[in-house]
């Protein structure tokens, strides 16, 4: 497509589901998931995917190479990408797809060799195969590609959306379909509530099963899907734009404002951020981004390997530095096409300033400090020690009998180490202090990215 403005394209921002995998199950309340694995086909389906990326942004001759970066004839540069993977509900299916996607991206090359003094040459193992640093983003210890479970506010908005009188009709209209698909399943029940994972199992059976795919009736699949379409977009989405519906795509926004900021700072090396994650957070990030209210993407469930690139451009001419928002669903499309984004403070198109953007997503926003208290949680992911901190007041409360001066002077210094201590372990927690190196599951990792620490403003440095 013809640019509408000319300009250089100086980074971008990936975010990509994971390949086709084996069945799993998930709690149709909390969302809680069983392990599963990736398939072979999901890790050539990522690879594929890494290798388009790779000739359209790492090719030098690409009208859309971004400036700067390493080209793919070279090495890869660390500092110019940062990768990060879900570790959570679907076992390591998220992250052994980042491993996949990123090898099409860098591929073994020859060039990994290096001369020895004996006159001798060697290569890298598996023919100059690059190892690609990859963040393993577990759940319990970073919120932002997986907000969305242990939210005690989400999990009360999926039981109203059940017991919803839209809920009920739309279940009552498909409870013929219903009634027809248990000699199509496994003993799952067939209800609406519970349709992602019956959608999933007639899914899975359907391309590695070959007795099942040839038993199902023809319609049956998509109708499945059209029924899951409407059971999580009606989830993971919410009418007000910093709702709770909404958490899987708000949790990754303080990760992407950062790297939006970073990218466009020419003094900071990162030309690409890529993160791996499930479906959920392109829903609520489609409904937030407006590209499913002006009908461009339908309201559901994307593909294995579907993607999102969010292209940041630089102006020939000078001036802002904006965003052109592209999507591939899967196998489904050939390559990646443009959409325009419409939400509050923006009324549409398809070239988005990045302050415009910032200022408009990062207050909705919610980093690992701020989501115990969106989602009402104080018990799991370290959530009690902030409960633990904030509510230590009660201990000096005026309103409790008196006690000697003696036994007050012992009280506050205990309350002073109780607080302290909760206080350490919660900075801890959070990645705000540091006392050992962070657990990955690569063994070359890079640096997690920090929150979003504000909007840009006349002054700060652009890229030009």
């Amino acid at each position: 497509m013809v640019d509408v403005i000319a300009s250089d394209i100086i980074g971008a921002i990936v975010i990509a589901r994971h390949g086709d995998r084996q069945g799993f199950y998930q709690d149709p309340i909390s969302y809680t998931a069983s392990a599963t694995a990736i398939t072979p086909l999901g890790e050539d389906q990522e690879f594929q995917l890494g290798s388009l990326i790779r000739s359209i942004y790492l090719n030098a001759s690409s009208p859309k190479y971004i400036q700067g970066i390493s080209p793919a004839t070279d090495l890869f540069q660390q500092t110019q990408v940062a990768v990060r993977a879900d570790a959570g509900g679907e076992g390591g299916v998220i992250f052994d797809s980042s491993i996949a996607l990123v090898q099409g991206l860098w591929p073994p090359t020859s060039q990994a060799s290096i001369s020895l003094a004996n006159g001798s040459t060697v290569t890298s193992p598996l023919g100059g195969y690059q190892y690609i640093p990859i963040e393993s983003v577990e759940p319990n210890e970073d919120v932002s590609l997986e907000g969305f479970t242990d939210c005690s506010l989400l999990t009360a908005k999926t039981t109203k959306f059940y017991n919803s009188s839209a809920f009920l009709e739309k279940q009552a209209e498909a409870q013929s379909f219903l009634n027809s698909l248990p000699p199509f399943l496994d003993g799952r029940p067939v209800t609406l509530s519970n349709m992602f994972n019956i959608f999933d199992y007639m899914n899975v059976q359907s391309i590695h099963n070959v007795t099942f795919a040839t038993r199902l009736p023809p319609t049956y699949l998509e109708q499945a899907r059209a029924l899951a379409n409407y059971h999580e977009y009606g989830i993971f989405t919410d009418p007000s734009f910093d709702g709770i519906g909404n958490i899987a795509g708000r949790t990754m926004l303080p990760s992407l404002v950062t790297a939006l900021q970073r990218i466009v700072n020419n003094t900071d090396p990162l030309k690409l951020h890529y993160s791996a994650i499930s479906y959920k957070p392109f829903l609520s990030l489609f409904n937030m981004t407006g590209v499913v209210a002006t009908g461009q993407i339908p309201a559901g469930i994307v593909n294995y390997a579907a993607a999102v690139v969010m292209e940041v451009h630089q102006p020939s001419a000078g001036g802002q530095p904006f965003i052109r928002f592209n999507f591939k669903n899967g196998t489904d499309d050939a390559t990646f096409n443009l959409y325009n984004l419409s939400f509050p403070g923006f009324d549409g198109g398809s070239d988005v300033p990045v302050p415009t953007f910032i200022d408009a997503f990062q207050p909705a926003g919610v980093n690992n400090t701020q989501w115990c208290n969106v989602c009402s949680q104080n018990t799991t992911r370290g959530c009690s020690l902030v409960t633990a901190a904030s509510s230590s007041h009660f201990l000096l409360s005026p309103h409790h009998d008196k006690i000697s001066p003696v036994g007050a002077g012992f009280l506050g210094a205990c309350l002073t180490i109780v607080v302290m201590s909760a206080l350490v372990a919660a900075l801890i927690f959070f990645g705000l202090l540091s006392v050992g190196k962070k657990r990955r599951h690569h063994e070359h990792v890079s640096d997690k990215d920090g929150s979003s620490v504000g909007s840009l403003h006349k002054g700060d440095s652009l890229r030009h």
